[in-house]
């Protein structure tokens, strides 16, 4: 009987294990080299691709439309106009493949700011206390032949993201 218990708590915490989310999957926020925050970020996982959509801009309202992007992308996982798209809610990260467990690349990302596209790589960085003292995501952007550019993201929750969402008093 023991045995038998043993058995199906051991499936179990297997079958638990293999549906967890991948550490990559959550609440981030970009940063920028001065330490600037410039959005908060929901990646997610879905269909066996990760994306990532804006959840908030800092001084921005959530309605702001992504006016600076093309009307199409190759491959974008959303039918209509980007143009015509809320800079929230949009998967401008999109169609990346696992690696392994927290690095996931082949993908895309769109700079809303500009509209421009490039390649894309994450990497999950667990807090370490050293180089990583808070948990942390990788994600760099490629025009190709790996030239590109990296920014650390910080993992964040829903407090911090409504209080970005504040916008400044207007006179």
């Amino acid at each position: 009987m023991k045995k038998r218990i043993l058995f199906a708590l051991l499936a179990l915490c297997c079958a638990i294990g293999a549906y967890a989310a991948d550490p990559a999957v959550g609440l981030w926020k970009s940063v920028d080299e001065e330490g600037k925050t410039t959005a908060a970020w929901r990646i997610y996982e879905k269909d066996g691709r990760l994306f990532g959509e804006i959840v908030t801009v800092p001084n921005q309202r959530d309605e702001t439309i992504a006016s600076s992007c093309k009307p199409s992308y190759k491959d974008f996982p959303v039918p209509g106009d980007v143009s015509k798209m809320k800079v929230t809610g949009t998967p401008f990260i999109f169609n990346l493949k696992m690696k392994e467990p927290g690095q996931w690349a082949d993908g895309n990302i769109i700079d809303p700011k500009d509209g421009k596209i490039y390649k894309c790589k994450i990497t999950f960085h667990g807090a370490d206390g050293k180089k990583y003292p808070v948990n942390t995501l990788e994600m760099r952007g490629e025009i190709g032949l790996g030239i590109g550019r990296s920014q650390n993201w910080i993992a964040t929750d829903e407090a911090e993201i409504e209080a970005m969402r504040k916008l400044p008093k207007t006179k």
